[in-house]
């Protein structure tokens, strides 16, 4: 499964079952075809609050992590590779066209995609956030 897809599963995973969080060690569902970049979206009119999920896995955490900011704290909290090998295979998945060496950039780049993706595929991302 694409990184993009293992981010969208992972959140959509925590709406669909709040109480429990998959374990980080848990093998991927069966891999997705390399054209797919994400899961398929949410069930019409069950819109995921990605915002709240987020928060309450922030709040889980025993590490401070700003998911609103961090592509990497997102990542972190989502139990993915937040390497920047992982985040160059992110941008590669969304065609990111910028020098893949300057992080920062790529970083903020990257965090907006992931949001804008998040809310095509039927999640709420808060205003500030997405677009």
């Amino acid at each position: 499964m694409s990184i993009l897809g293992n981010i969208v599963s992972r959140i959509f995973h925590h709406s669909a079952s709040p109480a429990s969080a998959a374990p980080s060690g848990t093998p991927s569902p069966q891999a997705k075809p390399a054209s797919s970049q994400a899961a398929p979206p949410a069930t019409p009119g069950s819109p995921v609050d990605v915002a709240a999920i987020m928060d309450k896995l922030a709040v889980q955490s025993k590490e401070r992590l700003d998911w609103r900011k961090s592509i990497v704290d997102l990542m972190k909290l989502l139990k993915l590779d937040s390497s920047h090998g992982a985040r160059k295979r992110l941008a590669n998945e969304l065609h990111y066209t910028g020098n893949m060496n300057d992080s920062a950039s790529m970083n903020v780049w990257l965090h907006k995609q992931v949001m804008i993706k998040l809310a095509e595929n039927g999640g709420t991302v808060p205003n500030e956030l997405g677009s």
